[in-house]
């Protein structure tokens, strides 16, 4: 089915407590939506889809808790699900316009809703269907908004994120298990140290996205107690009587997900502290991901003047000049969405920090923030799984090599030449460029097949 048309050639007139205001003739949007249009036209940025079809949901579970409490009548229930319904299927997705920098508690975008969902049940045959009394019942925009946040948000972390995360621990695993015997030099400083093997290294990341998943799934059960019920500023004026608790039982049978009612709703609709440990722990993983990709960039450099560890899959040509170049093209990628979470996450920062007195007025670029850090993670993370690190292959020649003359690999005779004496053979194996093994055999007395067996790689992982 086409979606809903909203052609703005002609127009029609519709009323507020403001007064009257031209809308679009075929828009399902009607006059609060129509003002916030027009006075909020600062950005292309909109609530994406995931926001918008999470506040749907919302809609419709408060409607089942106003319908339980007899704030609604059963075919009010019945039109705005069925609205509800529509707007999920993608059909409406053109009806939802407004900018994300508009009034700070979002409701333009919470009216945008009711008056959509009343226009369909108006379509639908359903003329009673008021966007304020019917479907805003029990509701403001201050507790529905706060809600949509934490629920979209913990939607999208367990249907996108967590599983991409676990998708890449499971491919660092599988390439590890090949690697189990592959030696290479690690690095401190970017410098030379002692041994590791490649499996190592590879499940030093894949234990680093185990810490952010525990964090998130803990930020998950915190942002699952919901403010709504608390409307416009927590002391729930206007709702029935366990209307939160009645809400979230309804939303999470439509989600598959379980949400509760928040203890203190005043604090979920003043303060956006929940939301800013997400963010942190989006934050803590682009770090995690954009260490990975370094890591990566770096074993892949050369492949002649570089470390050459590596060699990543050659998915493009690198240069528009330089013929055959090839460059480490998805960590790249990868390290740009990690830029971009970081700068969310400073947004995300200041705007918790608005929670004057009794409601935070910065909620809608908290959403899109937020909502766009979960997203373009989620698909880093696949993306560095399965375009980087499944398919890399290890340039053993180039490991050995540099094993062999790794004059850290000395440390090993500490125990039986003392320190001092260790660097001076480790300081002439570096200026003569010599395998450490050949300078230790010259300056002690150690058997060269106790060297041999002391300085083994395989013996100091």
């Amino acid at each position: 089915m086409d979606k809903i048309s909203n052609k703005r050639s002609e127009t029609r007139t519709e009323t507020d407590s403001m007064g009257a205001v031209e809308v679009p003739k075929h828009a399902l949007w009607r006059a609060q939506t129509e003002r916030a249009r027009q006075n909020f036209q600062l950005s292309n940025m909109h609530f994406p889809l995931e926001f918008i079809y999470t506040l749907a949901h919302v809609k419709a579970a408060a409607a089942d808790a106003n319908l339980e409490a007899k704030a609604i009548t059963q075919p009010q229930a019945e039109a705005i699900h069925a609205a509800v319904e529509v707007i999920l299927s993608g059909q409406a997705d053109d009806a939802f316009p407004l900018d994300i920098f508009q009034t700070g508690s979002g409701t333009s975008t919470n009216m945008n809703m009711n008056e959509v969902i009343a226009s369909l049940a108006q379509h639908q045959g359903h003329e009673s269907i008021h966007p304020n009394d019917h479907v805003n019942a029990s509701q403001s925009s201050n507790d529905v908004i706060p809600t949509t946040i934490l629920v979209s948000s913990v939607l999208n972390l367990r249907q996108q994120l967590l599983p991409a995360l676990a998708h890449l621990r499971q491919m660092i695993a599988r390439k590890a298990s090949t690697l189990m015997e592959t030696i290479k030099t690690g690095r401190t400083h970017l410098m030379d140290a002692m041994p590791l093997s490649m499996a190592q290294e590879l499940h030093a990341w894949r234990t680093q996205l185990e810490h952010i998943e525990d964090g998130l799934n803990q930020a998950i059960k915190t942002a699952s107690r919901l403010p709504q019920g608390g409307t416009a500023i927590g002391s729930g004026i206007n709702a029935p009587k366990n209307f939160g608790e009645r809400f979230c039982h309804f939303l999470s049978q439509r989600t598959a997900t379980e949400f509760h009612a928040s203890d203190n709703p005043f604090a979920g609709i003043s303060g956006q502290e929940v939301n800013l440990m997400i963010s942190g722990h989006l934050n803590a993983l682009s770090a995690v991901l954009l260490k990975i990709s370094n890591d990566l960039r770096w074993m892949n450099s050369g492949p002649l003047a570089g470390l050459a560890e590596i060699s990543l899959k050659a998915l493009q040509p690198g240069s528009s000049i330089m013929p055959g170049k090839v460059n480490p093209v998805i960590p790249e990628a990868v390290a740009m969405v990690c830029a971009q979470v970081a700068g969310n996450h400073q947004t995300i920062t200041v705007a918790a920090q608005q929670g004057n007195f009794q409601l935070n007025v910065m909620l809608p670029v908290i959403a899109y923030n937020q909502l766009q850090s979960i997203a373009l993670l989620s698909n880093a993370a696949r993306a560095l799984a399965d375009q980087a690190i499944v398919d890399f292959t290890v340039n053993h020649d180039r490991l050995n090599e540099a094993l062999a003359k790794n004059p850290i690999l000395v440390t090993a005779l500490n125990r039986e030449i003392g320190y001092n004496k260790a660097a001076e053979i480790a300081k002439k194996a570096y200026q003569q460029q010599r395998p450490i093994l050949d300078v230790a055999e010259e300056m002690t007395d150690i058997p060269r097949d106790k060297l041999e067996q002391l300085l083994d790689p395989k013996n100091l992982i």
